[in-house]
């Protein structure tokens, strides 16, 4: 299972307005781990910045006039995301750009080279409604240091983002992930897709006793009440819903 974490540094908001991309960083992920095989450009947006894009990310029009333009590496860059999911925070703003750069070059949309598009802050909302769930706020929830972060970069927000992920994701993926055992791990960069219905997961039931003392509780509750918990209200569905 082969994924990029993926971030652009722009000009400014607008890629239908005119807004470039000046900086383009992936971080690869292979069954979950960080193989150090990442990517990175400094682009000449053949622009100057907005002022305030400017004050976030830093990147001047002087630093950037002798880096390459977009259409010199796009060859590279397409190579490396072929087939792989990309994982991107705040997807739509990236993908917007990168999809405005390759119709500039006549090429098709970023969705046509590689796999999944999966959006970190969406999964944030869901995870954390009602939360920041910025990177940085991310950074902080799950402890990890971004204190080396004093503007905006897209390979350093793309480690910082690949931990993230990690850390919001560990869970059923990461056993899933541990089953496959080491074998898969040996530096194949294209490592095959794994059938997740072929692996037999372990299923715990509780124990008789577990159950008793479970009914148990529900019956004290039922008695504080005087009536049906909510426990059993909506257990009756689900017995239906298994027999059915």
């Amino acid at each position: 299972m082969r994924q990029l974490i993926l971030d652009t540094e722009t000009t400014g908001l607008n890629a239908r307005g005119g807004d470039r991309i000046l900086e383009l960083g992936c971080v690869e992920l292979v069954n979950r781990r960080l193989t150090g095989n990442n990517l990175h450009f400094y682009i000449n947006p053949e622009r100057d910045s907005d002022p305030g894009a400017l004050a976030v990310h830093g990147l001047t029009t002087e630093f950037l006039s002798d880096k390459p333009k977009f259409a010199e590496i796009i060859d590279q860059f397409r190579d490396f995301i072929r087939d792989a999911d990309l994982i991107i925070h705040n997807a739509p703003f990236d993908i917007g750009f990168l999809d405005a750069e390759f119709a500039l070059l006549g090429l098709p949309p970023v969705s046509t080279h590689c796999g999944e598009i999966i959006d970190t802050l969406a999964q944030a909302k869901q995870m954390f409604p009602g939360k920041r769930n910025s990177l940085d706020a991310l950074c902080d929830r799950f402890g990890i240091s971004n204190a080396h972060r004093t503007l905006h970069g897209a390979l350093l927000d793309s480690e910082l983002l690949a931990e993230v992920y990690l850390a919001m994701t560990r869970g059923q993926e990461s056993l899933v992930i541990d089953m496959l055992g080491e074998a898969q791990t040996g530096g194949d960069t294209h490592a095959p897709r794994v059938a997740l219905d072929s692996l037999e997961l372990v299923v715990i039931a509780a124990s008789d006793d577990e159950n008793a003392a479970h009914e148990a509780v529900l019956d004290d509750l039922d008695k504080a009440i005087k009536g049906a918990s909510v426990w059993r209200i909506e257990s009756a569905p689900a017995a239906d819903e298994q027999t059915a």
